[in-house]
């Protein structure tokens, strides 16, 4: 054991190990272990040194770090360096390795969908969105500068987990928790903003009581700025909380209901 305890796992390895895990995490997934195989794969280079003298103890490993698996790419790879080192400890540490994939992937999953996958979507994908309906094509440039940040961080994130080891994989919790909040804040803030902006949609209606027209939007205006807007958007989000409910079957009632508010003069 204390000769597995010296060995360490040299730039060239880690570098495999990184490049093997994003590019290959959901090599072969299925639905029986997920990314049970791309783990597995991304881990190979290192359990090949780690057992390089022990044939026996390079089968075990892998067949060990073949089991089910499911987590976010990004923050995931903080699991993998962790049980880099815990490799390194040798067959003792078996149970412990299966012990942190189990009890780390799905707390990990749930902070790396909000933050890199959820978040960048809903926040870079409106303001892209809205960039391109003006015109400009500088908003393509965001999703390039977010995905050279995510992979950076992948790497990052296997060395850190490698270096201080499951003791820092567990600090991260309260941090990811806090950054996680403020992340969901600046995201509902910013669909918020878009959604006069995008958006165009007025009420049409109008009445007249003698001499007196009431026009609905300057009634409306005066309740809230953008109130037709925000109205549609909290149908939409309505109806796809529904059982059963698809984005396409909301797309398709949002369409009707346009053309017949339109037709009846409500909406413009």
């Amino acid at each position: 054991m204390s000769k597995n305890l010296e060995k360490k796992l040299d730039k060239k390895i880690m570098n495999s190990v990184f490049k093997r895990w994003w590019l290959g995490v959901h090599t072969g997934w299925n639905y029986e272990k997920m990314q049970g195989l791309g783990y597995s794969y991304a881990m190979m280079p290192a359990l090949k040194e780690i057992y390089k003298d022990d044939e026996e103890g390079l089968k075990a490993a892998v067949k060990n770090n073949m089991q089910f698996f499911n987590t976010n790419a990004t923050t995931g790879s903080l699991i993998i360096g962790a049980t880099l080192a815990l490799e390194e400890q040798g067959s003792s540490s078996r149970e412990a390795v299966t012990a942190v994939k189990t009890g780390l992937m799905g707390p990990l999953a749930g902070v790396g969908d909000t933050l890199f996958t959820v978040l960048p979507n809903t926040v870079i994908g409106s303001i892209a969105a809205y960039m391109a309906l003006e015109g400009n094509p500088i908003g393509i440039f965001l999703w390039i500068a977010f995905n050279i940040m995510r992979v950076t961080l992948i790497k990052q994130f296997i060395q850190i987990g490698y270096t201080q080891g499951t003791k820092l994989v567990g600090s991260l919790g309260g941090v990811l928790k806090n950054v996680t909040e403020a992340a969901n804040i600046l995201g509902i803030t910013v669909v918020g903003a878009l959604v006069p902006s995008v958006i165009n949609a007025k009420f049409k209606f109008e009445w007249q009581n003698g001499e007196v027209v009431f026009k609905l939007q300057e009634i409306a205006d005066k309740i809230m700025p953008a109130l037709a807007p925000v109205a549609l958007v909290a149908f939409t989000y309505w109806l796809l909380g529904r059982k059963r409910m698809t984005s396409t079957k909301a797309i398709f009632i949002l369409m009707g209901l346009g053309i017949v508010l339109h037709v009846c003069q409500i909406l413009a």
